[in-house]
């Protein structure tokens, strides 16, 4: 005869009878153990915990304690959010608030994240970008280096009048002439 231990007779490890966890313990673990491996939304945790069968009531108590305690700040986050990824992959405005938005982050809380950003702070980063991607486009022709470049930062969010104004600027100092490259949209 083989003796089980309390946990695989689906009782719990402490010896007692309650099989059913408390959804409060299993909600505060969920969202520390997230957080403890990176810093998360309100709605992140939230889906999180709603797909762990966390009720309603519970999720919304321990967010809500969560947040007065400091531990869940999702303006904060999102001014983090953008410093971050705006300084570490180059990121532009538009993209930051998708990407923040995505996460639930509410929309005036993105506006005031993403407003915090220098417009100037945006062009350096696009002139930088350019930069280091214009010497591994110099076998291609002056167009199609336009359009890659352009591509480039249209993918992270920069407006095309910005882009191609960029991309143009870098190419002139290398001394392309304007009438070789393609012709520049009149939006952004």
């Amino acid at each position: 005869m083989t003796t089980r231990t309390p946990a695989e007779q689906g009782g719990r490890v402490d010896g007692s009878d309650d099989a059913e966890p408390d959804p409060e313990n299993v909600a505060r673990t969920i969202a520390l153990r997230r957080l403890t491996v990176a810093p998360q939304t309100r709605v992140q945790l939230d889906d999180a915990m709603r797909r762990r069968g966390v009720p309603d009531d519970v999720r919304h108590r321990v967010l809500d304690r969560f947040g007065e305690v400091g531990l869940i700040d999702d303006a904060m986050f999102a001014r983090a959010w953008v410093e971050s990824r705006h300084t570490g992959r180059g990121l532009a405005k538009r993209a930051l608030a998708f990407e923040l938005r995505r996460r639930g982050v509410e929309p005036s809380v993105v506006d005031r994240a993403v407003s915090a950003l220098p417009a100037e702070q945006e062009e350096q980063t696009a002139r930088a970008l350019v930069a280091a991607k214009l010497t591994s486009t110099r076998t291609l022709d002056p167009a199609a280096r336009t359009r890659r470049l352009a591509g480039m930062l249209a993918r992270k969010g920069y407006p095309p009048g910005l882009a191609f104004r960029v991309v143009r600027e870098a190419l002139a100092e290398e001394g392309i002439a304007d009438d070789q490259l393609p012709e520049t949209p009149t939006s952004g």
